[in-house]
């Protein structure tokens, strides 16, 4: 039985390792050591192992030499993620987005938010919309400490960073094969007070804790929505609740581990509060398709 390796901050590496442990095969997790540990009690849960790494972004060439030791198979999501999806199918995100809009006043999302991690969703949709000839635009939103945004706006696939996003999930270290620049038309720098400060405006809107990506989207959305008010447009945005909160109950949720890491998360919830309701949003670095390097 041939042993599963996977990259990962560990929300993917769940789902492997419950499909690991239906096929009957070993299957390891190759994850930064400041992974979450509801993330890291889930995939062990479901058999599989963690390999922590304190350098995140050193998880793809430890990830191949142990394929290579346990003459394993690693799955490399961050280079395959973008084809692995049939998004001229009707069974992936971007289908259902449109289909659960229908019966809206605005079926056709005026835009799509979402943000990168492998860059999987991101290149669905965009491709999707792309296929059906729906005006629909795609903004990715990005966290800090996460190169794709710099990309996006410089072209340089040579960008790297020494350490990697405090968001779970999304952004990242290095440019990866499956983030696609070319379908997506404007992204935006999110700054972690911003999405932390989502999350905890979410959890109380909603009655249910959201995951940090979730809190990057809804500030992409503010920042569209705070556009469209200015211009007078009408219409609709479409963001994913991207992952659940429970999973970052002894971080984002922690009120010692904000204070630890500097962040004012009270500040920021009624920021994202007065956003919500239709005040001003702090700007964020954006930049459009138009904007980009030809």
């Amino acid at each position: 039985k041939s042993t599963v390796i996977e990259a990962s901050s560990g929300s993917t590496a769940i789902s492997e390792a419950y499909f690991a442990r239906l096929l009957g095969l070993p299957f390891v997790a190759v994850m930064p050591k400041s992974t979450s540990p509801e993330k890291i009690s889930a995939i062990e849960f479901y058999g599989g192992k963690c390999h922590l790494v304190e350098d995140p972004t050193k998880i793809y060439g430890v990830s191949e030499d142990l394929a290579r030791q346990l003459k394993g198979h690693f799955m490399d999501q961050f280079t395959y993620s973008e084809r692995s999806t049939d998004w001229r199918a009707n069974n992936n995100i971007a289908e259902s987005i449109f289909e659960q809009m229908r019966h809206e006043p605005h079926p056709v999302p005026s835009w799509v938010v979402t943000s990168a991690g492998t860059g999987g969703t991101t290149a669905t949709v965009g491709r999707f919309v792309r296929y059906k000839h729906q005006p629909t635009r795609l903004l990715c939103a990005d966290p800090e400490n996460s190169v794709f945004f710099d990309f996006y706006r410089t072209g340089d696939r040579g960008l790297r960073l020494d350490r990697g996003s405090l968001v779970e999930g999304i952004g990242r270290p290095r440019v990866e094969a499956s983030f696609l620049p070319d379908i997506i038309d404007e992204m935006v720098r999110v700054p972690d007070a911003l999405t932390f400060g989502a999350m905890h405006y979410l959890h109380g809107r909603l009655g249910r804790r959201v995951g940090g990506s979730t809190g990057t989207n809804f500030i992409g959305a503010l920042h569209i929505a705070a556009r469209m008010q200015a211009h007078g447009e009408k219409g609709s945005i479409v963001t994913l609740l991207s992952d659940r909160g429970e999973r970052y109950v002894h971080s984002y949720y922690d009120p010692g581990w904000l204070t630890a890491h500097g962040f004012d998360v009270d500040g920021a919830r009624e920021t994202v509060r007065c956003a919500a309701e239709g005040g001003p949003l702090p700007e964020l670095a954006a930049c459009t398709a138009e904007q980009r390097p030809r």
